[in-house]
């Protein structure tokens, strides 16, 4: 091996690691030169004759016959060459790897050290500013306390005005003045004032006048008479909190100068947003200095101008108060959320519900309970409105009853009643079985979670089946205790009485297990199961007090009206002063109707009732236009669109209750489909009045009244303007009505109805007419006011009227089967041999929803 720079062959001394440069043949001996970072190796190989066998230099290469090798170097020798030259290069590839990541280490460490002296350096320019206006405004400060001595030390300095001599003209007018007052015996007990006592005091008027805020203490009003003059009495005099700020200035400087009080530190309530001239109030600081301290702020406003909460904060904070932010939901928070402790609970009477469909006994059975008659009180026996009633039974328990109505559209109302109850009984007739309103029922007991009685009722009639009631019972999940289950079912006759101490029974045992208790020591909570307006006593309210006592002349809220209890009258008619836990009442004092489902809550004063009244009222609005401005201009536009073709029937509903007339608005909303729907422009309670008429009259639409009738303004109204106003007592009238009456705006379905075809043979050209087939009817019958489709291969081509139809040369009104004729169509004479004439007419039938 040679070494071509004169330096120690590769592997013989102490050289770092190489690579593989280049390779080389000379002659017949292919070289490999193996370059490192010191100096350059020429490793011989074997001869490159023929350029076969293996590579040279190369670990076969080397290791083969020892006489092509170099000569002094054996196998092991040239192995370890290899392998030392391989291990050089994986120690130079890990200290280039590690070269790197020290590198990149340095790289981040100088790029953190950087960003800590950027904040650093921000940090230090942050408080070099803080200590710069710190000490601007303690300089202001200092400015404008030099400033105030040096004024009142010229205020101190100043000489007072030399003295005035009184004028002669009014010297001689007091002088007269007490000539006549002793001539008509009035004496003046009084020192008299000398000149110089009259000239000290003249510098100190001249100087009030100088000023022009000089006020006589005792200014008089009206005429002076000469007493007045002389006494000093009468006129208008200051009032106690002017006289005792006199007093306290008085002390003040009596104790060595003006002393000003130290400034309270206050809560301030702040709410979303607050006028400026609120918060200052608030605050028991000047509206003008709050202003002040807002037009620093960049802000020009007026006191009457609402500012956000974090404005109003920043001022707070500058005039040295706390700031308590507050929502305008916290105006609920006086409804006394009292925690019942155990020992101050008492057992209450259960609330029971009676539930099932219509017709099938439920107020005759709270008839019979009551021993009163009710039904007969109900329009067409049919229960209109939720009834509460408490009954006392035998045994002496009390059992408060909530009656409501079976039929479909007061779905709403028996959910009402379910909401309130706490024992519901389901009342099923043994003729009839499970009907609709009886699912209904079920559902809303299951959806309250409270415990359900199964009534069988009727089981007096020859048809009765009470078995079948429990079997259907069990398809909905409802298994009595007849039938291993644990639902309790009495089997009773409403009409013979049969049953009804097994049920009451029943009902006092559910009630034991329930153990129901409540506090009547604390305010009044309860449920409006009904509200109404009364004509003679305005709007009345049915409560069933669920906690506390109601009193008369308690201020509650509910919903969205307020009020004071004027007077509570129980489910006799009676009148009474207070009703505990699970007592129905009508309340009387309320300002408006309030919402059937509405809660009842008692508070303190009459200023709180009316704010959470206020603020139910704007959260509602609020609710109301957030959802109308929900709708985007598309939606706008597609439902216009949609609009113009429905046809609508606008109706006005008025009812006397609340909730008959919630439950009349959800049937009519019902009726209609894709082309004609009822509209309710307007609900109520109370009578038909004249705006009401009004109203009717500007959208074309009649008033319905549900047990309601018009005034006689409203009914003479009504006549002169031509409005239709319609009087039902059973709903069921009411919703078939109207369904007849949208009916009306359907248009009518128009059938087709095929008569005949006719095969044209031959076309002729007729001058003046046109083109006149000559056909031949191959069934059914052709007349001259049907209509025609010309088919061609099966196609309809053309539909429209014929123009003629003849028999010969005569016009006929129709053609039968097998006869030949002439037709030609209406504005049409494309017509050619061997089509084919369909004839039909059209009906219209009238549509029914």
């Amino acid at each position: 091996m040679s070494d071509t720079d004169g330096k120690k062959p590769l592997g013989l001394g102490g050289g770092r690691s190489g690579h593989v440069k280049q390779s080389f043949s000379h002659g017949r001996t292919h070289n490999v030169v193996v370059e490192t970072k010191r100096k350059r190796v020429v490793v011989p190989g074997k001869p490159a004759a023929g350029g076969g066998g293996a590579r040279a230099g190369s670990p076969s290469a080397v290791s083969g016959d020892p006489s092509k090798r170099p000569a002094g170097i054996s196998d092991a020798e040239m192995e370890r060459r290899l392998a030392a030259l391989k291990a050089a290069k994986a120690r130079e590839a890990e200290e280039a790897a590690q070269r790197e990541a020290e590198e990149k280490a340095r790289e981040e460490e100088r790029e953190r050290r950087r960003l800590e002296l950027e904040a650093k350096e921000r940090e230090d320019r942050e408080r070099e500013e803080a200590l710069r206006l710190k000490a601007e405004e303690d300089e202001r400060r200092a400015r404008e306390a030099e400033l105030r001595e040096k004024k009142k030390a010229e205020v101190r300095a100043k000489p007072a005005p030399e003295a005035r001599p009184a004028a002669p003209a009014d010297r001689a007018a007091a002088e007269a003045a007490a000539a006549r007052a002793e001539t008509k015996g009035v004496s003046s007990t009084g020192p008299r004032k000398t000149d110089r006592d009259r000239d000290v005091r003249a510098p100190v008027a001249d100087d009030r006048d100088s000023r022009g805020k000089g006020r006589d203490d005792n200014r008089r009003t009206g005429k002076l008479s000469l007493s007045q003059a002389l006494d000093g009495e009468g006129g208008r005099q200051r009032s106690l909190a002017a006289m005792k700020r006199k007093q306290e200035k008085a002390r003040q400087k009596a104790m060595g100068g003006n002393l000003r009080a130290e400034k309270q530190a206050r809560e301030v309530q702040l709410p979303e947003t607050i006028l400026v001239s609120e918060l200052a109030n608030r605050m028991a600081e000047r509206t003008p200095d709050v202003i002040k301290s807002l037009m620093k702020m960049g802000m020009m406003v007026t006191a009457n101008q609402a500012i956000d909460a974090d404005t109003a904060e920043l001022v707070i904070d500058e005039f040295g108060h706390k700031a308590v932010r507050v929502s305008d939901a916290d105006v609920e928070q006086v409804i006394d959320q009292v925690e019942d402790k155990p020992e101050d609970l008492q057992s209450r009477p259960p609330v029971v519900t009676i539930m099932g469909h219509v017709d099938h006994g439920k107020t005759s059975l709270l008839d019979a309970i009551r021993k009163a008659n009710v039904v007969a009180g109900e329009a067409g026996g049919i229960t209109q409105h939720i009834g509460a009633y408490q009954v006392k039974t035998e045994s002496g328990a009390l059992l408060t009853f909530l009656d409501t109505p079976g039929h479909a559209a007061f779905t709403s109302m028996r959910a009402r009643g379910a909401q309130v109850t706490d024992i519901v009984v389901l009342v099923v007739a043994a003729d009839d079985a499970v009907m609709p309103q009886t699912i209904e029922a079920i559902n809303h007991a299951k959806a309250a979670k409270v415990p359900m009685i199964v009534a069988i009722n009727k089981i007096d009639k020859p048809a009765a089946n009470p078995q079948k009631v429990r079997t259907d019972l069990l398809q909905h999940e409802v298994v009595v205790e007849a039938m291993s289950g644990e639902v309790q079912d009495v089997e009773i006759s409403a009409k013979t009485g049969q049953g009804l101490d097994e049920l009451l029974e029943a009902i006092a045992l559910q009630a034991e297990i329930l153990e129901l208790k409540a506090n009547p020591d604390r305010p009044a909570q309860g449920a409006v199961i009904e509200a109404q307006l009364d004509v003679g006593r305005g709007p009345v309210a049915t409560v069933l007090v669920q906690n506390g006592t109601l009193r008369r002349g308690d201020i509650f809220v509910v919903g969205e009206q307020w009020g004071k209890v004027r007077a509570l009258i129980n489910d006799q008619g009676e009148r009474v002063e207070e009703a505990g836990p699970s007592v129905p009442v009508e309340v009387l004092g309320l300002n408006g109707t309030p919402e059937a489902g509405d809660v009842l809550n008692v508070v303190e004063t009459e200023a709180q009732a009316r704010e959470i009244a206020d603020y139910r009222i704007q959260a509602a609005k609020d609710k109301r236009a957030a959802a109308g401005a929900a709708i985007t201009l598309d939606q706008m536009l597609a439902k216009a669109k949609a609009d113009e073709s429905v046809a609508e029937l606008p109706v006005l509903v008025k009812a006397d209750v609340q909730g008959s007339a919630e439950a009349i608005v959800q049937a009519l909303e019902k009726i209609g489909n894709d082309e004609v729907r009822v509209r309710v422009l307007h609900y109520g309670v109370g009578a038909i009045t004249e705006s009401d008429i009004g109203l009717a009259e500007a959208s074309g639409a009649p008033v319905i009244g549900f047990n309601v009738r018009a005034n006689a303004p409203a009914r003479n109204s009504a006549n002169q303007k031509g409005v239709e106003i319609r009087y039902y007592s059973i709903i069921y009238d009411l919703v078939d009505d109207i369904k007849a009456a949208a009916s009306g705006l359907l248009s009518a379905e128009v059938r087709e109805n095929f008569i005949g075809y006719a095969e044209i043979r031959e076309v002729f050209r007729v001058t003046g007419v046109g083109n006149v087939a000559g056909c031949l009817v191959t069934e059914g019958v052709a007349r001259r006011s049907a209509g025609v489709r010309l088919l061609r291969d099966n196609v309809v081509i053309h539909e429209g009227t014929l123009k003629t139809l003849k028999r010969f040369k005569d016009e006929v009104k129709e053609v039968q089967s097998g006869q030949e004729c002439g037709m030609a169509f209406e504005n049409y004479d494309d017509i050619r041999k061997g089509d084919v004439i369909e004839i039909f007419e059209r009906e219209e039938v009238q549509r029914q929803l």
